[in-house]
């Protein structure tokens, strides 16, 4: 099943076109990677299909349902969570707080259920759960936005930039914790610099240039590829 279909996209900042006639697919249940270098529109991209921007042109079907001229919290109530870079944490509230913000769209009853999960999911913001967010590392901040955004039970996650600023360590954690997500069947859209490790988890993954999709194909096949090899892992290629 297609979670996210995009056609024919064209969006930008006001006369600046940024994305043009860009088209993707994503699988329920796959995480795809979006690699290339600064400027070449993934951030635009991750911000028009969550409705922070407006396209121009094209169409952006979400689990069946057009999503292109919605405004942004109508999107996240069709159950599409947006971690942006930077992370946007509320940093004048607490961790737990912003778990909660996180639960906004919701009317059930299991919230308290699903933080608990986030919590041992992460068991250092458990031990901060208290504290002002604003005071949480880099990196404890990037797991509470990842934990936050999973508050909503996103059927699609975006991710835009999750290792940045990031100590290694840390971000060895967070990539083991996307690993653990696409094990529990959750559909991912990743945006990351460093492509060596966002391919190594995608299923698949597109090379963007100049607001279009230049190179697609399987997370292994693009870490073999010698352009991509060259350009963005690295390496010299044979």
């Amino acid at each position: 099943m297609s979670m996210l279909i995009v056609r024919g996209l064209r969006s930008g900042y006001g006369k600046i076109e940024v994305l043009h006639e860009l088209s993707l697919t994503v699988e329920q249940g796959q995480i795809v990677a979006l690699i290339g270098a600064n400027g070449a529109g993934k951030t635009t991209l991750l911000k028009t299909i969550s409705g922070l921007i407006r396209p121009a042109a094209g169409e952006i079907e979400f689990a069946g349902t057009s999503i292109a001229r919605r405004p942004a919290h109508n999107i996240v109530a069709l159950g599409l969570s947006h971690v942006p870079e930077g992370r946007a944490i509320l940093k004048r509230m607490s961790v737990l707080d912003n778990l909660r913000m996180g639960a906004y769209v919701r009317t059930d009853r299991e919230v308290g259920r699903d933080i608990a999960e986030a919590l041992g999911r992460f068991p250092v913001l458990a031990e901060r759960r208290n504290q002002m967010a604003g005071a949480l590392s880099g990196g404890e901040q990037q797991m509470l936005a990842i934990a936050r955004a999973l508050i909503a039970r996103p059927r699609l996650l975006l991710l835009d930039e999750p290792s940045l600023g990031l100590a290694p360590k840390l971000v060895t954690r967070i990539f083991l914790t996307l690993r653990e997500l696409r094990q529990e069947g959750k559909t991912i859209l990743l945006v990351e610099q460093n492509a060596r490790l966002a391919l190594q988890i995608a299923d698949q993954g597109h090379v963007m240039e100049r607001g279009k999709i230049v190179i697609t194909g399987s997370g292994r096949a693009l870490l073999e590829m010698p352009e991509v090899q060259r350009t963005y892992l690295g390496q010299n290629a044979a």
